[in-house]
């Protein structure tokens, strides 16, 4: 099965509707499910859908032949391909985010990476790896953990500490120097390490870059300043923000799976309780939980929303993202997938022997949800930094 044409696209290539366009992938999706259970990555007309949507290229700009998405869109995408697929929406999550990296490339570069249709980044930005300075570039090297979509990229990121001479070099305010390089998927080993709880279609596997020459323009300091104006890029730890639509799309998906099972009890194994011939949907426990889980996602996607809109409409009139918002930003991605756990949970819960078998979707949903919820940037550790700021301290995190 082919991925299908995406409804009305405008004159950029791109769907005029990308939530709308995101949904009509279902189907594909579906189709392909075994394959990317087994395969651990996601099959190619998956990928090639989600290119003509438009998420693998969000955040690159219209000159360069991307969408220029802006933070809603990008969130309310992920979010709808999330609730159709746990690992389709972490792959869009974790690409849109990447492709902000553009704005930190000189036009000439950007344009050779993200130029192309089916342009896709994946890595780690976190700097495990080496750079040792030579002259025109580096030599990288190292050895990175969850190359998330690293399948399907047609780039990679290594994030690097810079060495000089054998040391790290100190960049001039104190701190050691890094460098995140780009690279080609025939530059690096992956590692078939991806053998999880949840997420398997993510392929987000160890991967290992033995030192490669990197050019100086093929590289970019991440703690650096964008080198683009635009709204999109005057606040670099924006392109977080993605994450979001994962926790919320699982958690959607995990309600309408209740309430499906609730209209059929026979709809999976194990669905009518033992010695009841109670349906679901008769259940004051059923009823009582499904009305919780609606109003928490509720509260989590107006809290997701208006985080999101509250900063775009500082960023569109230029102004600077306030201690405050730049604290809620960073509470609202880690509560989002607080939330996201305990509705699964309420509902797998709910559904009760049946959602231990494989043919339920709430032991997918479950497993997917637990795994994401685990990632660096959205544990609960992460409402410290934010924490310090509402109470007039430095973050220390330079993504808060």
């Amino acid at each position: 099965m082919t991925s299908p044409t995406l409804s009305v696209p405008t004159e950029t290539g791109f769907p005029a509707d990308p939530v709308i366009a995101a949904r009509e992938l279902g189907p594909v999706i579906e189709a392909h499910r075994e394959q990317m259970d087994a395969q651990r990555r996601l099959p190619a007309p998956v990928v090639e859908g989600m290119a003509r949507l438009g998420i693998l290229r969000a955040a690159v700009p219209m000159e360069l032949g991307g969408p220029s998405y802006d933070p809603r869109t990008q969130v309310e995408v992920v979010e709808e391909l999330s609730r159709l697929d746990g690992s389709v929406g972490w792959c869009a999550m974790i690409a849109s985010a990447a492709s902000f990296t553009c704005g930190f490339l000189d036009p000439g570069t950007a344009a050779t990476f993200f130029g192309p249709a089916n342009a896709c980044l994946a890595g780690q930005l976190a700097p495990t790896g080496r750079a040792v300075r030579v002259p025109g570039g580096y030599r990288v090297s190292g050895r990175f953990r969850f190359g998330s979509g690293s399948g399907h990229a047609t780039m990679l990121l290594g994030g690097c500490l810079v060495y000089d001479g054998g040391e790290v070099s100190i960049g001039p305010k104190g701190r050691p120097e890094q460098r995140s390089a780009l690279l080609r998927p025939e530059q690096v080993t992956i590692v078939d390490t991806w053998h999880t709880t949840g997420l398997w279609g993510t392929g987000s596997n160890d991967y290992v870059i033995d030192d490669v020459f990197v050019p100086e323009e093929h590289s970019w300091d991440p703690a650096g300043p964008s080198l683009r104006q635009e709204p999109l890029y005057r606040y670099p730890p924006l392109f977080l923000m993605p994450h979001c639509g994962v926790p919320l799309g699982i958690a959607r998906a995990a309600i309408d799976a209740v309430v499906a099972l609730a209209q059929d009890k026979e709809l999976y194994p194990g669905a009518r309780q033992a010695g009841s011939s109670k349906s679901l949907r008769d259940d004051p426990g059923a009823q009582e939980a499904v009305a919780v889980a609606e109003a928490k996602l509720a509260a989590a996607r107006a809290l997701t929303y208006d985080t999101i809109d509250t900063m775009w409409a500082m960023l569109q009139a230029g102004e600077r993202i306030p201690t405050r918002d730049r604290a809620m930003y960073r509470i609202t991605m880690t509560w989002i997938h607080q939330i996201g756990k305990e509705v699964v949970e309420s509902m797998y819960d709910t559904a009760s022997a049946s959602a231990i078998y494989r043919g339920n979707p709430l032991d997918r949903l479950m497993r997917d949800m637990l795994t994401g919820a685990q990632h660096r940037m959205v544990h609960p550790k992460l409402y410290r930094p934010a924490g310090r700021l509402l109470l007039g301290l430095d973050s220390g995190d330079p993504l808060v």
